[in-house]
């Protein structure tokens, strides 16, 4: 979602605050801005559209000044236009934000009564103006500041700084991540590390509740209740060349050829393979003990999910239960204490799946999460984590990130059959030697991948695709449709292939092309079964199978990309692969913006 930097210290802040929004480009955003103190006086500069438009306000009026915040914007209230674009305020005060003010209607009307002018249709001005109207009042800015956060409702980051205040920046923490940077005489804030890992390693994240007053020599941090409180500084592991995107057109492009090394780096924080068995790291409850799994996440994280579910249940026979977070707490389901609350993120600060967890706390669950960033909200309130090795992923639609959260889950699932005893050291063996292959022939996936560009020339001209799996490889049809629809804007859907009969089948016709992942193995007779219908009503079908499945479909089969053999059990990791580079293809061919699709951002941090 939008983005927050700023920077208060001795050097010009405005070409500071301009790169580390470039690092927060990722997020998703349709306007940006900056503003310093100049002379003590508050300037801005802000432009709709993508950050090269910012670039060149700058550089037709340049902003002086030492002490900045800036901001990428993903509209909520108000269209994506240069006056609605952040940063908001008056003389006296300026703020970014970001989240959503749940009560300014409220609050504006109030404002209002009071004398005080709107210029924008933005929740976010509704804060800077009752930051002024204190101010107005005579309170100084860190009381007209804690004032305003007390009357707040929603989920919010904010970084504001003021009128005739060069050393100071106010920043602020409820549902939505800040972060505080330690410089050498220079302080930063953000809303992740990455936008500040050129700047500094040295992190203190706020909790929620909390803000905090920093100036170039240091921060200090008040909890809700304005007592002053610690947080600890941390070292971060991201750098400032964390993010390049090499000799690839896109970041999308260089994430999806990143897939055989971040398996492997997850499974060689997770697998022994001498001993061929699952090392995890400490956990803080049994596993031989969860009576129930609670899985909840997001867009793709779900769907990894859904994987998982799959393997917790054929592997380990532990039931599992599976929604997705927007929709989970408000079934208010029972949960049996002591089960095991499992939560799927990369950015670990998705506000849905955030107060799914909070749920789960509250319900008696054990709550582990699995995680791409290990200093994120989530992995801070879970009992523990697992961290998926996956490194920044920039680009909008998860790829990289997703294989890696598959090979965790299946790490898991593997250790909690052997701690119920369900499964014995010759099937963990099997199994976990399944997995180690799985880089190695990730690589011979992507030697396929002048095939899969070509096959996408046929589907860049369908208006509708649809996709079919079975099994653990539903979820991979679910993923390959979510992808297509996210950057090449063609309408997709993912079906259990069983269920086509039951009304997709209506779909079909030679314009309307049938993605199948469909590996050999114990649902491959069904599943060719079910294509030999879509075949016989016209409908083009596209296959992803291993040699044995695709010699079987030869006769059904438009269009052939043979995958490598492995195990059943991790076919699924294996087959996203392939609809992801086929999306990406498609998208290529249709001129849209991969990395940055219209109206989506990376990390949904407002629900």
């Amino acid at each position: 979602m939008c983005g927050i930097v700023g920077a208060i210290g001795s050097r010009p802040a405005a070409p500071l605050l301009l790169d580390a929004l470039r690092r927060l480009e990722y997020r998703g955003y349709d306007s940006a801005g900056i503003a310093t103190l100049v002379g003590g006086a508050i300037e801005r500069r802000r432009a709709e559209g993508k950050l090269v438009n910012l670039a060149a306000a700058l550089d037709r009026a340049p902003l002086p000044g030492n002490t900045g915040i800036g901001h990428t914007r993903w509209a909520t209230h108000g269209a994506p236009t240069v006056a609605n674009a952040h940063p908001h305020g008056t003389d006296r005060v300026s703020i970014v934000h970001n989240g959503i003010i749940e009560n300014h209607a409220e609050l504006r009307a109030e404002l209002e009564a009071e004398g005080q002018i709107f210029h924008t249709e933005t929740d976010t001005e509704t804060v800077a103006q009752l930051v002024d109207l204190y101010l107005r009042r005579g309170m100084a800015p860190l009381e007209a500041a804690g004032a305003a956060f007390r009357r707040l409702e929603g989920a919010y980051a904010l970084a504001m700084i003021f009128g005739g205040e060069p050393d100071l920046i106010v920043g602020a923490q409820r549902g939505a991540p800040l972060a505080v940077g330690f410089g050498e005489d220079e302080m930063f804030v953000g809303s992740d590390a990455l936008a500040l890992a050129p700047l500094t390693r040295r992190i203190a994240y706020l909790r929620d509740g909390d803000w905090t007053v920093v100036d170039r020599k240091g921060a200090r941090f008040f909890d809700a209740d304005g007592a002053e409180i610690e947080r600890e500084v941390k070292l971060t592991r991201l750098t400032g060349a964390s993010i390049g995107k090499g000799n690839f057109r896109h970041f999308m492009e260089k994430e999806l050829h990143e897939h055989p090394a971040v398996i492997g780096d997850t499974l060689h924080r997770m697998v022994d393979p001498g001993s061929r068995a699952v090392v995890l790291p400490e956990l803080p409850f049994d596993l031989a003990r969860i009576p129930r799994i609670t899985m909840s996440a997001c867009g793709s994280a779900f769907y990894a999910g859904l994987v998982g579910r799959w393997w917790f249940e054929a592997v380990a026979r532990v039931p599992t239960d599976g929604d997705f977070a927007s929709e989970f707490r408000y079934r208010t389901p029972p949960l049996e204490r002591g089960g095991l609350g499992l939560l799927v993120s990369q950015s670990g600060e998705t506000a849905d799946t955030l107060a799914a967890l909070r749920y789960m706390r509250e319900h008696g669950q054990h709550v582990l999460s699995v995680v791409n960033v290990p200093e994120s909200s989530m992995s801070r309130e879970s009992h523990a984590m697992l961290e998926t090795v996956a490194g920044p992923e920039i680009g909008v639609a998860s790829t990289k990130a997703f294989t890696s959260q598959l090979a965790v889950l299946a790490c898991l699932a593997i250790a909690a059959g052997r701690a119920r005893g369900v499964i014995g050291p010759e099937q963990e063996g099997r199994l976990t030697d399944a997995l180690l292959e799985v880089p190695g022939r990730a690589a011979e996936v992507l030697d396929h991948d002048a095939t899969i560009g070509r096959i996408a020339a046929r589907v860049a001209e369908a208006r509708d695709v649809l996709y079919l799996g079975r099994g653990n490889c539903y979820p991979i049809a679910l993923e390959g449709a979510l992808k297509l629809k996210e950057i090449s804007y063609i309408h997709a859907e993912g079906y259990a292939a069983g269920e086509m009969k039951h009304g997709p089948i209506a779909l079909i016709d030679p314009a309307v092309p049938v993605i199948a992942i469909v590996p050999s193995g114990p649902l491959f007779e069904k599943t060719a079964s079910n294509l030999q219908e879509a075949a016989a009503r016209g409908g083009k079908v596209i296959v992803f199978s291993d040699a044995e499945g695709a010699s079987k479909l030869k006769g059904i089969a438009a269009e052939t990309v043979v995958l490598p053999t492995v195990d059943p059990f991790v076919a699924p990791i294996l087959h996203a692969i392939p609809v992801q580079l086929l999306a990406y293809h498609v998208a290529v061919l249709k001129g849209t913006d991969v990395d940055q699709p219209r109206n989506l951002a990376k990390s949904v941090t407002v629900e």
